[in-house]
C-alpha cells in the first residue's frame, strides 16, 4: 500500500516526471526542427509549462509551497516574454512578410 508521501492524490510521482519530459523533449525539437518564429515561441512556451508541471508536482510530494511560489514567478516571466515576444514577432513580419527565421539574414543589411 502506498503512502501520501509516495502519490500525489492518486497518481505517482515517476508519471509527473514522464510527463512533464516528454512535454519538455516536444518543446526542445519544436525550437530546434522548425523554422516559424510563432511555432518557436510556442514550444518555449511548452517548455516553461514542462518546467511548472514538474515543479508543482515535487511541491506537492514534498509539502514545500517553495516549489509553487517559483511556478508565479516562472508563469510572470512568461507573461512578460508574450509581451514582448509577440511584438517582436509583429515587428518582424511587418518588415519581411514572412515569419520565417530563415529570413531574418536579410535585416543585417
Amino acid at each position: 500500500m502506498e503512502t501520501v508521501t509516495q502519490t500525489i492524490q492518486g497518481v505517482p510521482l515517476n508519471h509527473y516526471i514522464i510527463l512533464s519530459a516528454v512535454i519538455f523533449s516536444i518543446g526542445v525539437m519544436g525550437v530546434l526542427i522548425r523554422r516559424n518564429a510563432i511555432v518557436i515561441f510556442m514550444s518555449v512556451e511548452l517548455m516553461l509549462n514542462a518546467v511548472n508541471l514538474l515543479l508543482t508536482a515535487f511541491s506537492a510530494y514534498r509539502g514545500d509551497p517553495a516549489g509553487q511560489v517559483f511556478v508565479f514567478f516562472i508563469m510572470a516571466l512568461a507573461a512578460a516574454e508574450v509581451a514582448v515576444g509577440l511584438a517582436i514577432i509583429v515587428m518582424i513580419y511587418r518588415n519581411t512578410n514572412s515569419t520565417d527565421i530563415n529570413v531574418l539574414n536579410r535585416l543585417k543589411w
